[in-house]
């Protein structure tokens, strides 16, 4: 749990007593690799804070499966979509990697919004980081190209490389499996 109140301090302090109201209902999860998070056309009801390990969000299109967003140690995962709207989302989130992750579950966040100023800036701030992270996300794969995606990957999250499937990682990346190949020799 300190990881976890290391990366909050980063967007806000919280006060000793809703740090503790945070603290009360975070859950603890050690799960093996594989594990699926969320399931496709489900609603989101955790927020996970990955303290070790690493998850995939992905989506099926024309029998495909495409990553979109992989959280490695402390970032979070979530499909914000269902989480804010309370619908079902398309997409799967599932582990690459044994993992441990602290979860809060939807009801128990809006309960804490209510009764604590300073856990509902954090909420506030947690979104607007996801919303710039998502941004840039969206430039870097529309207008970068894909051997610059690639490099600027190698030089932002080098042990994506190693620890993430060839296929996924080129699928992340927005290019085939056989460019992402081509492009590692070249390097």
């Amino acid at each position: 749990m300190d990881k976890f109140f290391e990366v909050v301090v980063q967007f806000t302090r919280l006060s000793p007593v809703g740090q503790g109201a945070l603290a009360a209902v975070l859950k603890r999860l050690e799960l093996p690799k594989g594990h699926v998070l969320i399931k496709q056309n489900t609603i989101c009801n955790h927020l996970y804070f990955v303290e070790q390990g690493l998850t995939r969000t992905y989506y099926i299109k024309n029998g495909k499966d495409v990553t979109d967003w992989i959280s490695a140690e402390n970032t979070f995962a979530c499909s914000i979509l269902s989480f804010i709207t309370r619908q079902p989302d398309r997409r799967t989130i599932e582990l690459l990697e044994p993992s441990v992750l602290w979860s809060v579950h939807y009801d128990d966040l809006e309960k804490l919004y209510v009764d604590y100023h300073d856990i509902e800036r954090l909420g506030r701030l947690l979104v607007a980081s996801g919303l710039v992270q998502l941004q840039q996300r969206f430039d870097d794969l529309h207008f970068s190209t894909a051997l610059n995606r690639y490099k600027a990957l190698l030089k932002s999250k080098p042990d994506y490389i190693r620890r993430v499937p060839l296929g996924i990682l080129a699928s992340y990346l927005g290019m085939t499996q056989e460019t992402l190949s081509r492009m590692r020799s070249q390097i």
